[in-house]
């Protein structure tokens, strides 16, 4: 990417204490983000995705948490930063987007209310003109009647209007970065479109950098223009979103793609991944991670310290076993 980098993560770890000990669930991930990029992070449920993302703007319990490597944004490592030093960065500069609207809105404060907040500690506006800037926000992202809106407490607001209230707050201080954590995972597949295309558009409008926390690869093929994929906690794949979906190689990758249902396939069996995501306690360390889960390719296939090898310009793959993979189904290649 010739563009500006905006974050940039080196070696990152996230574990979670269980008992006396840590487990990394985010297990020295590195990658950067650019001005006005769409990264996907995709992966299973349990892989890391939202640890990274939640890492990034300091929202884990420090004492249950241990964070380490490096999060340079403006040129500062933000891994050490004090709950006090997060403050001024979230909303203001990060804005995050999280999954569920119902459980990230105060349900005892109206929308408005909710939304002048980040305005009232990170600008200088007038009451007046928070006001006029919250009703904007909210005509922005596509609620029709904003003064009646901004009246309404949450539980009032169907699921996509919570949805666009969360992306109005997270875009009122017109933040560099953009953090999208599942935005649109419990909304129909309308609603999902409409969210989707209103990022796309407001993005266009402050050229912020999104990172983009998914499962769903049909969004990813529509929006990102990089992704980075997500096997317990380590990233096994980075590619540019076209060359991933043309020239997938990271067994993992590979068998995502190869889950999702084709409408030329009408009657055929689902291809199902074996196995499940290990839990952190029970992760092994050594070796190829998803190895258990393609036990019909040898040993000697994988690396015994697996790393990302860059295979092509902007392509990387961890470990070797991509060489030879093939489905259990189809035989040796």
């Amino acid at each position: 990417m010739e563009n500006e980098k905006i974050l940039e993560i080196k070696d990152l770890h996230t574990g979670f204490r269980f008992e006396d000990k840590y487990f990394d669930a985010v297990d020295g991930v590195s990658f950067s983000l650019y001005k006005n990029e769409l990264l996907a992070i995709v992966g299973e449920s349990g892989c890391g995705k939202s640890t990274i993302a939640n890492s990034i703007v300091g929202l884990h319990d420090k004492n249950h948490t241990r964070v380490s490597g490096e999060i340079i944004y403006d040129d500062e490592n933000v891994v050490n930063y004090s709950e006090e030093q997060f403050n001024k960065i979230r909303g203001k500069d990060i804005g995050f987007i999280f999954q569920d609207p119902l459980a990230s809105l105060n349900p005892l404060h109206r929308v408005g209310e909710q939304i002048k907040e980040a305005l009232i500690y990170h600008t200088d506006l007038t009451k007046e003109q928070r006001h006029e800037r919250m009703l904007y926000l909210l005509g922005r992202v596509g609620i029709v009647n904003p003064e009646r809106t901004a009246r309404q407490f949450p539980h009032e607001l169907s699921g996509g209007m919570r949805q666009r209230v969360l992306i109005a707050m997270a875009l009122s201080c017109k933040p560099n970065i953009v953090i999208a954590d599942e935005p649109t995972t419990a909304l129909d597949v309308t609603i999902q479109a409409q969210i989707l295309d209103l990022l796309s558009e407001l993005q266009n409008e402050i050229h912020a950098g999104i990172i983009l926390i998914t499962h769903d690869l049909g969004v990813v093929a529509q929006m990102a223009d990089r992704v980075a994929v997500m096997y317990a906690g380590q990233f096994v794949e980075v590619a540019e979103a076209k060359e991933l979906f043309r020239n997938p190689l990271h067994p993992y990758t590979r068998s995502l793609l190869h889950s999702i249902p084709q409408s030329d396939a009408v009657g055929a069996e689902l291809n199902v991944i074996q196995g499940m995501v290990p839990s952190l306690k029970n992760l092994s360390r050594d070796g190829c991670r998803f190895a258990p889960r393609i036990p019909w390719i040898p040993d000697s296939e994988h690396e015994k310290n697996p790393i990302l090898h860059q295979i092509s310009r902007d392509h990387f793959v961890r470990c070797t076993c991509w060489e030879n993979f093939h489905f259990e189904n189809e035989g040796g290649c």
